[in-house]
């Protein structure tokens, strides 16, 4: 039987806090065979990913109020990572040839109007988008669907933009 370690982010949610931190802080003081309890104001969809690509299944349910509770456990066996490198990719990229401005979205909005967005695009296109954080759920997912991005804050240090280059689309 597994024992589960608690964490609700669901306070950090509501003051607008980013909870990634927090949540890959209580993952990597796991002990061996030990599973994450985690509280959410919404199903943390590439979170599943995330974890999953650590060696954690996952079991997610709808609790009052609309918030969420998911169990992750260990499996012991971590999922192929997939993450794009920019040094096989580092020459000069065309402009954009779309602009999303994300800032005032809550998550996980701008990275699903990001994914749809590049989606509709022919490969070798980028695309830009400004956030109010880094969007560290949108890389795993872009790398996922075969996609390379650049991305920094702005000097103002408060926005974040990303540039999101179409990948070839697999054909089904």
């Amino acid at each position: 039987m597994t024992n589960f370690v608690e964490v609700d982010v669901r306070p950090t949610l509501r003051a607008g806090g980013e909870p990634f931190g927090e949540i890959m802080a209580a993952v990597s003081g796991l002990a061996p065979g030990q599973g994450l309890r985690l509280y959410a104001t919404f199903k943390p969809t590439p979170l599943l990913h995330v974890l999953g690509s650590k060696g954690f299944v996952h079991e997610a349910r709808e609790i009052e109020g609309g918030d969420w509770e998911v169990l992750f456990t260990p499996t012991g066996v971590a999922e192929e990572a997939t993450e794009a490198t920019l040094t096989s990719d580092d020459g000069q990229w065309p402009n954009p040839v779309r602009h999303l401005d994300n800032r005032d979205l809550d998550p996980p909005e701008p990275m699903v109007r990001i994914l749809a967005a590049v989606e509709t695009m022919r490969p070798g296109e980028v695309l830009s988008a400004l956030l109010c954080r880094e969007p560290v759920f949108l890389f795993p997912q872009l790398a996922k669907r075969g996609h390379t991005w650049r991305g920094g804050f702005e000097p103002d240090g408060a926005t974040y933009k990303v540039l999101v280059r179409a990948g070839r689309r697999e054909v089904a």
